[in-house]
């Protein structure tokens, strides 16, 4: 029986195996190296195949297969494996012991508590808060936050950060539209705050986009913006007062969104308060005392503080003085402004504990499970004293469009000598959410001949054409309660309603998960919703199936056994010669690993791909193999065991995805 300590049994026998391999080639050729495990391209060959032979044959000069028959001839036992076979030209390729395999999951030894080790610092979602989520916004939260859930469940421990950008152009523009187009005061807009019949959010939509319609047809309005931009920098008036006023009520709508996909918070720092409590002061000054920008008094970035493009281009090298005019990156404007790059620089020095200044906080709500959002505040008589930030690792969940500025931010660091932080900077970059055609139309958007005939439109918050979060996931609901009505006519509304958000909520996530960060997504309802294919409700479909297994055995008057008293090493090695049980027993144990890898990797996807995996396995097995009305007790008790853990591992990779599993389907 394999013993662990925190590891699930499958990666501490591949960590076993690459041990023993690597004390084999030390001892016998005085080499060392990582020895690197894959996955045989067959099932039949074994459960893991060892390659290195061929990446020593050029440097030892000698056959593969004779390297191998070398490495495994006094191979000591590996706890957990029954044989080592040397296959084709010199694969080795390894057999689990089977019993034993089955009986470390059935029987795990106690774990000992793991070190979280470092702070990451996660930060995403970071909507403007100028008007309403849309669903371009959800795959940034829903990527960063499943990221967060992989981590912790590797025992990290992580901080979720959602910057907000309350200073921005964005928010001037809406106050821009409130003042100048609508005369509204500060005290017309709150009351529209606290009207419960209006969608705030909503309304900051609608006038976003006339504003930056109404900037095309009078460009001298633009001047609004800049006079609104100096005055929410200084804090100092009541346009200040009023662009806190619409970005704080909409940033609750936000948080208040994402919640219904389960998506949390611990720390939302502001801009504003970077910009009040001299973060980008202190900042400013670092970046001029070590020439990591100077001052531009010709051309067109005349009168602005500006990062030279050597500082971030990919060559290193000096750039012309037309590359420098072209590309030097602008980070103060000649009127006095910050642009959000520097600010960025500021706020990334300080989740790295690195500008010798820290926020002020105060609670800014806490969610029904007692968790705790805490907002950055100017206030120092805030009761607060926690610290935030002083991260080991930092990834910034921000689209790929951003790259640039992403890329001058670490040149910011490197800049000023932090070279570990700058290392330690992650853009967790990811393409944009588009609609399919049919999508569009669904929700009631008017599309051209033109864009009918497209695979996926596009949506711009500017041109206020896109699809509201609330919106969406209101339709996804309203879509699967008329499949659960249909399918359960006698339970009561609120059970049917709540399942119904479960499907909806896990058929969104996992549609934004299944591809690859780097892909290009055109959501579509009919697919994300489907029972059949790889989607959410596919997979919780599997675990539902998994539980009723187990229930209707009970139902029927049968005991579940105490497992571990009944199935023995010889019982589990009898029942799993069987190569198709085998198989999915081996991949339910694979969770964690899949999990591992994609953490290395970050790809949340290949978490979705597995539980899509799985799901699938197990359904062929409740379709081909009888549990309730098998014959031999012992054999029942295997499937019942394997059934239960099965869905444990759906279950617990479900909730790494952040998806639930309904009371049925």
């Amino acid at each position: 029986m394999v013993r662990h300590t925190g590891k699930q049994v499958f990666q501490v026998i591949e960590e076993l195996i690459s041990a023993a391999i690597e004390q084999q080639l030390a001892a016998r050729f005085s080499l060392t190296m990582r020895v690197s495990l894959e996955q045989p391209k067959q099932s039949s060959f074994g459960e893991l195949a060892v390659p290195v032979a061929f990446q020593l044959a050029r440097q030892l000069k000698r056959p593969p297969r004779q390297i191998a028959e070398e490495l495994t001839a006094k191979l000591s036992a590996v706890p957990g494996v029954a044989s080592f076979e040397i296959a084709g030209n010199g694969y080795i390729n390894i057999r689990l012991d089977r019993g034993s395999y089955a009986e470390s999951l059935l029987r795990p030894p106690a774990s000992a508590a793991s070190e979280a080790g470092e702070k990451i610092v996660v930060e995403h979602t970071n909507i403007n808060p100028n008007k309403a989520a849309h669903i371009g916004h959800l795959r940034n939260a829903i990527l960063g936050d499943t990221f967060v859930q992989m981590l912790r469940k590797r025992g990290r421990n992580v901080e979720v950060q959602n910057y907000i950008d309350n200073t921005g152009v964005q928010v001037a523009d809406v106050v821009v539209g409130f003042h100048y187009l609508e005369k509204k005061t500060l005290l017309d807009v709150q009351a529209l705050i606290a009207d419960p019949s209006v969608r705030f959010d909503y309304l900051c939509w609608d006038l976003y986009a006339r504003i930056s319609a109404y900037y095309k047809e009078n460009a001298e309005a633009i001047r609004w913006r800049a006079d609104t931009l100096h005055a929410i920098e200084s804090g100092q008036s009541e346009i200040a007062e009023l662009a806190h006023a619409v970005s704080d009520a909409i940033v609750l709508a936000h948080v208040a969104t994402m919640y219904r996909l389960g998506i949390k918070y611990d720390v939302l720092p502001r801009e504003s308060e970077i910009l009040h409590l001299n973060f980008w002061a202190t900042a400013f000054e670092l970046l001029k005392e070590r020439g990591a920008i100077y001052f531009e008094e010709r051309g067109k970035n005349a009168g602005c503080w500006v990062m030279p493009s050597s500082a971030f281009r990919e060559s290193g090298g000096a750039a012309t003085e037309a590359d420098s005019e072209e590309d030097s990156k602008v980070i103060v404007r000649s009127n006095g402004t910050v642009t959000y790059v520097g600010k960025d620089i500021a706020y990334q020095l300080w989740k790295f504990g690195l500008l010798g200044r820290d926020f002020h906080y105060r609670p800014l709500l806490a969610y029904p499970d007692g968790h705790q959002v805490w907002v950055t505040t100017e206030d120092e008589s805030a009761p607060d004293t926690r610290r935030f930030g002083r991260a080991g690792k930092v990834f910034n969940v921000i689209d790929s469009r951003q790259s640039y500025l992403q890329d001058v931010v670490v040149a910011g660091l490197r800049a000023l000598g932090f070279e570990e932080q700058a290392q330690s900077s992650v853009h967790f970059s990811y393409e944009m959410v588009a609609l399919s055609p049919r999508t569009c139309i669904e929700m009631g958007i008017e599309l051209s001949k033109e864009d009918r005939r497209r695979p996926y439109v596009e949506v711009s918050g500017r041109k206020g054409l896109g699809v509201k979060a609330d919106d969406l996931i209101d339709k996804l609901i309203e879509t699967a309660l008329a499949e659960v009505e249909d399918r359960h006519p006698d339970d009561s509304p609120d059970v049917r309603r709540e399942v119904a958000g479960q499907i909806a909520v896990g058929a969104l996530r996992y549609f934004m998960l299944k591809f690859t960060r780097n892909s290009v997504i055109a959501f579509d309802f009919h697919e994300a919703l489907s029972f059949e294919g790889e989607t959410g409700p596919y997979v919780q479909y599997a675990t539902v199936r998994a539980g009723n297994i187990i229930r209707k055995f009970v139902d029927r008057g049968g005991h579940l056994p105490d497992f571990e008293a009944v199935l023995t090493a010889d019982v589990l090695a009898r029942c799993f010669g069987n190569d198709d049980l085998w198989q999915l027993l081996l991949l339910a144990s694979k969770a964690d690993s899949a999990i591992e890898r994609a953490v290395a990797s970050g790809e949340p996807a290949h978490v979705a791909k597995y539980a899509f995996q799985l799901a699938q396995a197990f359904n062929n097995f409740y379709h081909g193999t009888s549990v309730i009305t098998e014959d031999v007790e012992e054999r029942r008790n295997v499937l019942l065991w394997l059934t239960g853990y099965v869905r444990s591992q759906l279950l617990g990779t479900l909730k790494v995805l952040g998806i639930e599993q309904p009371l049925y389907m």
